[in-house]
């Protein structure tokens, strides 16, 4: 073919492209709602009344503008989970990181284009603990003519995860946050919003995910809880991982998940089974050790629409139940996280240009001589944080960050957050407790536009080992390698996939162990990375990247809207 034909050919496609894609508008109202759940109704903070909130569904290409409105009594941001934000920072969401809060009775319009992405993501409140009810699912599907790499499935179905507190959630982490304490342990997990019929008062909303036979359906299964990560099963049926953090992946057949807060799964199921009803079930994985968590179980049910009526002769015919794992099977864990591999080879930076190693952890403060017994309720006396690199990270509260750095205000952060730890110890063993109490800042990393980075994410023991779900913003990234005890440079970069690793925007890093990541920096802007047990990121387990700007107006971001939110 000619060049010049070359030309208009790529040109016309372009334009078809670009003709295809769509506006999509909606409304979020922020409001207080009743909802009844576990016997009782509590003021929840909901958007558009509903809980979870709506599911918004888009194609690959198109533009999502959401004016959020905020009606309740705390600030509030939307972030929209996984999404690359593309020269859109201004769009993330996390309170003081892109953004001021929405102030009650205000409103902020994010508006973005969602640029090479398919499968599942999710939005959900990022501030303070609203996200335990304003959540929704975000659904990409392929580019209008263009067909999944999978069989086509019937019906499609998405399932939250979610953690329930018999409580004010705000009132729950601010009780914390006084007593230097950890913070109660939800009541309840929950699908889609309901808890399901192994609690009290709940039999009536189960979640029903309706199947025929012969049929093959997916699910998106999305882990929106707040601080637990969970098994996920279905009873009977074998589970085909196609998609994971809105990334193709080569399938593979599991008969359980495990998915840390953030991460979602896309699996699908054949109906190959007797009609009948059976339950899908979730769990808490729990590695922290000697530390209280919610040990109940949640269900919905996979309902054959020929399967018999469930009451016969006045006898309930209750639902098949599946095995789950124990609680603390991280055996499970470890060959579930190490089937991943992309559907496709990929181009993972094979050298790098920021090679960073940040340690991931808890730790606890001594309590300064002004605060009360009552202040410091952790153990012995201390208040409970953590950090990455021995800083425990600090919101500021005059300005976001990214407004601070557009707009040259100085004293908000500073750009010497240590690229290693300041101390190099056994990470997961016997930690000296002269290493236990990290310093406080607002300290970020400055890189510059297009740096291939490697980071290494290594657990330490201090307190507890744990496995840790770490959430990078404005970025999907390669898990190349991830292993147990300490990252050794030289012998285990003999273990990096570079040639098919999975692309996830959420990496659940094994505990007393690590992972590597990498990614090119090639979205300016002001990205936070955290941990997305939210009691962490409360403590101070985050840290954050500026992008610097490269050339050009395509390599820099757009100038921040006019409505943006002032502090």
């Amino acid at each position: 073919m000619k060049p010049l034909n070359t030309m208009f050919l790529v040109f016309f496609l372009l334009l078809v492209s670009l003709a295809n894609a769509k506006v999509q508008e909606h409304e979020f109202l922020v409001q207080e709602t009743p909802v009844k759940r576990l016997c009782n109704t509590h003021m929840s903070i909901t958007v558009n009344g509903q809980f979870p909130g709506p599911t918004l569904e888009v194609n690959n290409g198109d533009t999502l503008v959401v004016k959020v409105v905020n009606k309740a009594r705390y600030n509030v941001t939307i972030h929209w989970h996984g999404v690359r934000q593309i020269r859109t920072g201004w769009a993330d969401g996390p309170e003081f990181v892109t953004q001021c809060p929405i102030r009650p009775g205000e409103s902020y319009t994010y508006r973005f284009t969602i640029q090479g992405q398919e499968g599942t993501l999710w939005w959900h409140a990022h501030s303070s603990w609203l996200r335990a009810t304003v959540y929704g699912a975000l659904i990409i599907y392929p580019k209008e003519g263009d067909d999944y790499p999978f069989t086509k499935p019937k019906r499609e179905t998405p399932i939250l995860l979610g953690e329930w507190w018999d409580a004010n959630p705000i009132d729950v982490v601010r009780q914390a946050t006084q007593t230097g304490a950890a913070p109660n342990i939800s009541d309840a997990y929950t699908m889609n919003g309901q808890p399901g019929d192994l609690y009290k008062c709940s039999s009536q909303g189960t979640t029903i995910v309706p199947i025929d036979s012969g049929e093959t359906n997916l699910i998106r299964v999305i882990n929106a809880a707040l601080n637990q990560p969970l098994f996920f099963t279905i009873a009977n049926h074998k589970l085909t991982v196609v998609g994971a953090d809105a990334s193709y992946v080569k399938p593979f057949t599991t008969n359980v998940l495990m998915l840390g807060p953030g991460q979602t799964t896309d699996v699908l199921i054949n109906s190959d089974q007797p009609p009948s009803q059976y339950y899908i079930a979730a769990r808490a994985y729990q590695s922290a050790q000697n530390a209280p968590f919610d040990n109940t179980t949640t269900t919905a049910i996979l309902e054959y629409k020929s399967s018999p009526c469930p009451a016969k002769g006045g006898v309930n015919i209750k639902p098949i139940m599946p095995s789950l794992p124990n609680y603390n099977d991280t055996n499970t864990v470890t060959s579930f996280s190490k089937s991943f591999r992309s559907l496709r080879k990929v181009e993972v930076p094979y050298e790098v240009d920021e090679d960073l190693f940040f340690t991931i952890g808890l730790g606890l403060n001594k309590c300064p001589s002004n605060f009360n017994s009552n202040q410091c309720q952790g153990p012995n006396g201390t208040r409970f944080t953590s950090s990455m690199n021995n800083v425990s990270f600090v919101l500021p509260n005059k300005f976001s960050i990214l407004q601070a750095h557009k707009l040259g205000v100085q004293g908000i952060f500073t750009t010497d957050f240590p690229a290693k730890p300041p101390v190099k110890f056994d990470y997961t063993g016997n930690v000296s407790r002269s290493l236990w109490q990290p310093i406080q800042g607002t300290k970020v990393t400055k890189l510059r536009f297009g740096s291939r980075i490697q980071i290494v994410l290594q657990d330490t023991s201090i307190v507890t080992p744990e496995n840790h779900p770490i959430h990078l913003h404005g970025y999907d990234f390669y898990i190349v390698a991830e292993g147990f005890g300490n990252f050794d440079p030289k012998k285990d970069a003999s273990k990096f996939n570079l040639v098919d690793p999975p692309m996830r925007n959420t990496v659940a890093v094994p505990v007393n162990g690590w992972a590597v990541i990498r990614f090119v920096a090639d979205n300016p802007g002001v990205w936070i990375m955290h941990c997305h047990l939210d009691v962490h990121i409360g403590w101070g387990l985050a840290t954050v990247f500026l992008v610097e700007d490269g050339e050009g107006l395509l390599e820099s971001i757009e100038a921040p809207p006019e409505d943006l939110p002032l502090c």
